[in-house]
Parts: C-alpha cells; sequence; structure tokens
C-alpha cells in the first residue's frame, strides 16, 4: 500500500525536487571529503555547514506550508515548535560533554555549575541517551501543539486571532527560556558542544554526515506531505481551507483534520530545529522570537504557498540573500529589504515564485493545446472537403 501512496503522490515537479536533494545529498558532502582544498569544485566544509542550515529552515518552511498553504491555519509561532526541538538536541550534546567543561563536573553542564545546582533537574534525566533525546525532539513540540490545538480549534479561534495566539505563545516561552533559574541556560542558551553519538560534532565527517541526514530529512518530510496533500486528506484539508463552515455542514469533523495535520506540522518543525543546532553549535531563547516565526512564514509566501517545493525554494533563496546581505553596507537594512521583498510578493508574485511559474505554464500548455486543437480542425474541414466528389478533380 506505501509505494502505491508514493508513486500516486509523485508527480513530475515532486520527482524532479526529490532527485535535486539527493544529488545535493551525495555530491556536496562527497566534494567536501574527497576533493582537495585547492580544487574550485571543493565545498568547504563552512559552506556545507550554511546549506546545512538552509536545509533545516526548508522543512520548517514544509511544516508551515503543510498547514497554512492547505489548510489554513496561519502560524506566527512555528519557531516555537523548531526552537524546543533544537533545546531537546542542545540537551543531549549538553549531557555528552561530561568532565571535559571548564568545571570539570561530570554529570552537571558548566552553567548549572557556575549557578551553583547542586544536583540536575528532574526534567534532564534521561537526555544523556540519544533515544529519549530524538523521542523528546518530537514528543515535545507535537505535545504543546496538541494541547494548543485541541484547546484553539474546539473553540474555534480561527484566522488572525489563532495568529495572535500562536505568537503569544512563542514569546512566552521567549520570556520563560530567558530565566537562568528554569535550567536551560538563560540568555547564553545552550553551547560549547562536542560530541554527538560518540563523534567530534566539529569533525569534518561528521559535518558531512549531518548534512546528509539534512537532506534525508527533508525528502522525508516531502514525501509525507506529498503523500498528505495527494490523499483524500489532503482534498479534506482543501476543503477546510476554502470553505470551513460547508465542510463543517457536510459533517467533518474540522477540529479533528486540523489538530492531526498542526501536530504533525509541528514535529516536523521539530525535527528541523534538532538538525539545526548541532550544525550551527548554539540554540538560545533568540530562536523563539516571533520575528523568526515571521520571517518563516515570509519564505512560504515568497517560494509559493500551497506548492510544497516552493515553501523550501522560498526558504533557500531568501536565506541565502540574508547572508549576502547581512555581511555588508546593507546589513543595517535587511529587515526593510525583508519587508519590501513581502510586500513585492503579495502585490507581483501573489501565489509565489513557483506557484506564478506553474500559472503561466499551465496558460502556455493550455494555449499549445488550444492551437494544436484548432489546426487539427482546420486540417480535418480541407480533408472532408477533398474527399466530396468534383472537388478532388
Amino acid at each position: 500500500m506505501t509505494p502505491y501512496f508514493l508513486t500516486r503522490s509523485l508527480n513530475k515537479s515532486a520527482t524532479w525536487f526529490l532527485l535535486i536533494v539527493a544529488a545535493v545529498g551525495v555530491l556536496v558532502p562527497l566534494s567536501n571529503l574527497l576533493l582537495p582544498a585547492s580544487s574550485p569544485l571543493q565545498v568547504p566544509t563552512y559552506l556545507m555547514a550554511l546549506f546545512g542550515k538552509y536545509l533545516c529552515y526548508a522543512i520548517l518552511a514544509l511544516s508551515i506550508d503543510l498547514i497554512w498553504g492547505y489548510c489554513g491555519i496561519l502560524s506566527l509561532g512555528h519557531g516555537a515548535f523548531f526552537a524546543l526541538g533544537g533545546y531537546a538536541m542542545g540537551m543531549y550534546l549538553m549531557r555528552q560533554i561530561g568532565s571535559r567543561g571548564v568545571y570539570g563536573n561530570p554529570v552537571l553542564p558548566d552553567f548549572m555549575v557556575f549557578l551553583n545546582y547542586k544536583a540536575l533537574p528532574w526534567y534532564w534525566y534521561g537526555f544523556d541517551m540519544f533515544w529519549f533525546a530524538a523521542l523528546m525532539v518530537l514528543l515535545v513540540p507535537g505535545l504543546l501543539a496538541f494541547c494548543f490545538g485541541w484547546l484553539a480549534f474546539r473553540s474555534r479561534v480561527t484566522g488572525v486571532y489563532l495568529s495572535i495566539i500562536t505568537q503569544a505563545m512563542t514569546y512566552a516561552l521567549l520570556l520563560a527560556f530567558f530565566r537562568n533559574d528554569f535550567g536551560f541556560g538563560g540568555n547564553n542558551g545552550l553551547t560549547d558542544f562536542k560530541d554527538i553519538l560518540g563523534f567530534n560534532v566539529q569533525a569534518q565527517g561528521t559535518r558531512a554526515a549531518l548534512f546528509v541526514l539534512s537532506c534525508l530529512a527533508l525528502a522525508v518530510a516531502f514525501l509525507i506531505c506529498r503523500m498528505i496533500v495527494t490523499s483524500k486528506l489532503g482534498k479534506v484539508l482543501v476543503a477546510i481551507r476554502d470553505a470551513e463552515s460547508r465542510t463543517r455542514f457536510l459533517g467533518y469533523r474540522v477540529e479533528n483534520y486540523k489538530l492531526f495535520v498542526f501536530t504533525l506540522s509541528a514535529c516536523m518543525a521539530g525535527v528541523a530545529g534538532a538538525l539545526y543546532v548541532p550544525q550551527v553549535g548554539i540554540i538560545n531563547p533568540g530562536e523563539f522570537a516571533p520575528g523568526n516565526s515571521i520571517e518563516a512564514v515570509i519564505w512560504v509566501a515568497v517560494g509559493g504557498r500551497g506548492t510544497l517545493t516552493g515553501a523550501a525554494l522560498g526558504a533557500i533563496v531568501v536565506n541565502y540573500a540574508k547572508t549576502v546581505f547581512t555581511s555588508g553596507v546593507l546589513a543595517p537594512y535587511w529587515l526593510f529589504m525583508l519587508g519590501a521583498l513581502f510586500i513585492l510578493v503579495t502585490l507581483l508574485l501573489p501565489k509565489g515564485i513557483v506557484g506564478t511559474v506553474k500559472e503561466w505554464w499551465g496558460k502556455r500548455q493550455d494555449q499549445l493545446d488550444a492551437n494544436a486543437a484548432s489546426a487539427a480542425a482546420e486540417d480535418g474541414v480541407t480533408q472532408s472537403a477533398l474527399a466530396k466528389p468534383g472537388l478532388a478533380e
């Protein structure tokens, strides 16, 4: 059954997207590991880590496009789920430091020793095991999204009101994680990671493996989204987006559909955050900032809402532009440029880059088909005229 769903969900553009991700996941690490530094085709380790960060952002954009582009749920707090997944992975990485920290405590992280913690807080138990941390990467964002969604969707909170509540949620988490006495490192967050699964997190081979995992996670997330949006569930989600009241009137439990897709989206964002942390080397409360969530929505709008491939493309393009423009004289004006980009896309390309290209291509194909049909009709008339007696002589 699963191969059938996979083949049914993969159209031409989806197949090309997966092939490109697979090619990038193979060629970039091989270029980094096998080619000498003097080669023009060699991808430096810092660039590979940067591209890996873009891939994590692409997974976050996919999670937002799934709920916004196909279900009409505009979340301005998805950065919270991204950050919670990152903190879960960061807690595991901190427990792996052991006695190699500045204070040499085999159990307590350095910031806990500095703050005179006498024992490890109970919510840090188990994070010395990778499987437990991986479970928390999914469970913590998913549980928060389930509880939040259960309350919001059953109360029929929709539209701008839901967006404001999600923004308030992430801002509340931002304030909570800023407190040092919460046991998450306060303003400095979690950093100075050493190992992951026994491998040096700074080693070139480990960086390459994390990049490959990011590509694999992006491909899996894309496949999951495609399987959903091309199924009967996807048709119901689109119906909820376009006419929620009518869908509810037809007998569908709208809140259950919205709760499921919202929770799944939060788990995807958590995975993105977990892959992001070891490649960047730090996680702090700044990831909870509402501006980060709003920026992620802009990625989806720029790439193309309701296209999946456009969401991933928008995340990569906008963040590459951010890297370029925040490293020069235009750095103080980046937020203005980002806002202007969002306004221009909204006014001139309301369907985003990929959505506009698809619309243009569809119109072109329709025009070609119409021309072909017209030419065939004219040819048929000519042939029938020639076939009449007297006209062929």
